[in-house]
């Protein structure tokens, strides 16, 4: 039979004194004489007391947990943005209640309902690619759970994010393949669902205005991030009379499936076929033919910005009810392998 779990009631009975003399005594209040405190935490020293951290959250009206909804753990680039997400919330003595949306908005809107009835204090969120409205996450103002939006972040006004600017980085990613030599550098975007700043196609765009070369719209192909839609993309740009040298690819794993689609196609990497892409995944760097750059987006220090940016919101009392938006803007990277 297990021993019953011991309670302030029971240390008040054992010492003959109240039951809120106890509370404030093990709260370390001032008002509690040393001895009547010093008696209290040796006996709950010796019962093995803990709080009750379910009445202690009902008391001060939070769970001490917030939540995190990512596309998809298995990236690696969202895996280093909750090492930078769980370093700011170990910090401030909180949990982190992580859930995936797998790229799918009725699974992110689930997710969005379950942390709310579990009470989070607070969520931090990358949209999925077919996130086109924020009206779930709009609702959570009724209920004053603050939201801070982070990496993909929605183009919508009034909302607090941390993200990282692609625009000059892509400028760079464009001009190091024309210095290669490349005069025909194929686009492939993300998915036109996916409502996030769309700064890859403007830098795109801006890099070939500034080196007077002509953009042919065939090659923009779009790709649903998985593999076969991938697949699909680029074999509109293989169908071309003209065929590209070279693609700047959405992402580290839009990358990986084309530069072994071109395998598969017998073509030669960085011969026939160039790749450049975006996050800078570690884990390339051990491939045989990784991509020749991609533009670092620091996701840990964006989890990490993101979290802060939360915790200000949690912590900021506003006798008005609001909280100016913030959006927190940090500067990508091209790196070169």
């Amino acid at each position: 039979m297990s021993e019953k779990v011991p309670t302030i009631k029971e240390i008040a009975r054992r010492l003959n004194i109240s039951i809120s003399t106890v509370s404030r005594a093990l709260h370390d209040h001032p008002s509690i004489g040393l001895r009547t405190k010093m008696q209290v935490q040796k006996l709950a020293a010796e019962m093995n007391y803990e709080p009750n951290q379910t009445a202690i959250q009902f008391k001060q009206g939070k769970t001490f947990t917030i939540g995190l909804i990512l596309p998809n753990l298995m990236e690696e680039y969202f895996s280093l943005a909750i090492n930078g997400v769980e370093q700011v919330a170990l910090e401030n003595n909180y949990n982190v209640l992580i859930g995936q949306s797998h790229d799918n908005l009725e699974r992110e809107q689930k997710i969005l309902e379950t942390m709310r009835r579990h009470r989070v204090d607070g969520i931090v969120v990358s949209i999925s690619k077919q996130t086109n409205n924020i009206e779930h996450f709009e609702q959570l103002e009724k209920y004053k759970i603050p939201v801070v939006f982070f990496d993909r972040v929605p183009n919508a006004p009034n909302i607090h994010s941390v993200w990282c600017s692609l625009y000059y980085s892509t400028i760079d990613a464009v001009e190091l393949l024309f210095r290669k030599g490349h005069k025909r550098v194929a686009y492939m975007q993300g998915p036109l669902s996916l409502n996030i700043k769309n700064e890859r196609l403007e830098g795109y765009y801006e890099a070939h205005k500034r080196n007077k070369a002509p953009v042919s719209e065939s090659l923009i192909v779009t790709t649903d991030l998985s593999k076969e839609g991938t697949e699909r993309a680029f074999e509109k740009l293989l169908s071309l009379k003209e065929k590209p040298t070279a693609i700047l690819a959405f992402n580290d794993t839009v990358a990986l499936d084309t530069i072994q689609y071109a395998k598969k196609k017998k073509l030669k990497i960085d011969k026939d076929i160039s790749v450049v892409s975006y996050a800078n995944w570690p884990i390339t760097s051990y491939l045989d033919f990784p991509p020749i750059a991609s533009v670092e987006q620091f996701p840990y220090e964006q989890g990490v910005r993101a979290t802060e940016l939360l915790f200000k919101l949690l912590n900021t009392k506003s006798p008005e009810g609001s909280i100016p938006y913030e959006n927190v803007v940090l500067k990508s990277e091209l790196i070169v392998h």
